[in-house]
Parts: C-alpha cells; sequence; structure tokens
C-alpha cells in the first residue's frame, strides 16, 4: 500500500487540517497498535521529508486531475479544499457562514508592510506609510493577523510585530515564501532610532553631566567671550 493513498485517507477523513507532524504522530501511533500489520510497522518511523515529497506528489495528481477539489497546504497543514469556481453552488449547500467585515485599504497596506519588513516596530511601520497606523495595528491584531514577536534593540526597546499563522490562512498561504514578490516594499528605508549614549561598551548609559564634556580649548574661548572664568576657584 503506497504512503501517498494512506496521506490521501486521512485527510480525507480528518475534521481538521493536519501538520506533517501530526500525520508523523498518526503513523506511528497505528504501529503500535495490537492489530497493526507489516505495512503499518514498516511506516512507523517515516521521516517528515518522505511524508512532504508524498504529499506534493499527491497534490500535484490531484491538480492534474483537474477535480473539483484539490489538495492544499494553507499555515504549514495540509487539507483537501474545493476549487473556487464551484463556490455558489457550495453556499447553496451550506448556506453562507457570518465572517468578519473585509479589512480596509489602510489595514492592508499596514499588514503588508509588516508581512514583508517582520519583525517591524510600530513607529518604522508609520516612517514607510507616512501616518499614523494605532488604528489600523489595533484591528489587524484583534483580527489575530499580526502578534507581538519581540523587542526592538533600540532606546525604549519598543515591540516587534509579525503575522501569524491566521494571517496565512485568511490568504490561503503556505508560508511567508509563498508571498507575492515585492522588492520595492523591501527596499524602502527605514531610519533606527538611534542608540543610547553610553560612556562604555556594555555599561548602563551615562549621566547627562557626562554625555558632553567640554574641552580645554571651548573653556578658554567661552572665558575670553564672556571676561569670567569658566572653572573659578575659591
Amino acid at each position: 500500500m503506497e504512503l501517498k493513498f494512506i496521506l490521501e485517507s486521512l485527510l480525507f477523513s480528518a475534521q481538521k487540517p493536519l501538520s506533517v507532524k501530526e500525520l508523523r504522530d498518526v503513523l506511528a501511533s497505528a504501529a503500535e497498535h495490537e492489530d497493526a500489520d507489516a505495512t503499518a510497522k514498516s511506516l512507523a518511523k517515516t521521516r517528515e521529508g518522505e511524508l512532504t515529497a508524498a504529499l506534493e506528489h499527491l497534490a500535484f495528481e490531484h491538480e492534474t486531475a483537474a477535480r473539483s477539489y484539490r489538495l492544499a497546504c494553507v499555515a504549514g497543514s495540509w487539507q483537501f479544499v474545493t476549487q473556487p469556481e464551484f463556490s455558489q453552488w457550495l453556499r447553496a449547500l451550506v448556506g453562507v457562514k457570518l465572517r468578519p467585515s473585509r479589512l480596509s485599504q489602510p489595514a492592508l497596506e499596514t499588514l503588508a508592510i509588516i508581512a514583508y519588513r517582520q519583525p517591524i516596530t510600530r513607529a518604522e511601520v508609520e516612517q514607510i506609510r507616512g501616518v499614523n497606523v494605532d488604528g489600523t495595528m489595533q484591528t489587524i491584531m484583534e483580527r489575530g493577523l499580526v502578534e507581538s514577536v519581540g523587542r526592538a534593540e533600540v532606546v525604549g526597546r519598543p515591540n516587534t510585530y509579525g503575522t501569524t499563522a491566521l494571517f496565512l490562512e485568511y490568504f490561503g498561504l503556505r508560508g511567508l515564501e509563498d508571498l507575492p514578490a515585492a522588492d520595492e516594499l523591501r527596499r524602502i528605508p527605514v531610519e533606527k532610532p538611534p542608540a543610547p549614549v553610553t560612556a562604555d561598551p556594555g555599561l548602563a548609559t551615562a549621566a547627562p553631566e557626562q554625555l558632553k564634556l567640554e574641552s580645554k580649548e571651548d573653556e578658554i574661548k567661552k572665558e575670553e567671550t564672556t571676561g569670567e572664568p569658566t572653572n573659578p576657584t575659591s
């Protein structure tokens, strides 16, 4: 029995998309069952690379067969999906589910910047868009499309943001590598805030009075201008 047909049966019967790891766990669990045959036992330690290759081949076969459905990988998980051209009959069968309202143009622009430049701070997004993004950031975060992924190594250590797995599902992408080419967006320069001034590398930020020390020459010039000594002695 070929591996691809075993995977096909699992995905056909599953109630949700399955990742390669989940499929591998199913094969391992089947091999441990008391009535497992030789084939099941032989697949117990199938590598994830072999599973991915079998899934890719299965997806190709379904695509070339020109069926009403196909095998797709979305956000790292595999599932059978119907072709878009059959949507009107599917809506008549299952009805139209309530879906969140569509994203606005500003939200889509902000989301695109984050997708292509992540991890990125809110200030950097605003530099590229040229407008305040507080409202749009709140919208796309509430929709679960963007999340905080860390902190930037700059003054104040602001949050950095990136896209989520739900973002991939929303746009039907296998991964970020499937994003359309947008070299121009990637090349837009973003000015980083200056790093904290320190007395020595690795030390805490210096006190304000230590940040700029006047040279002896500056002191002499000041004394000549004002007529008063810059460092009078008592």
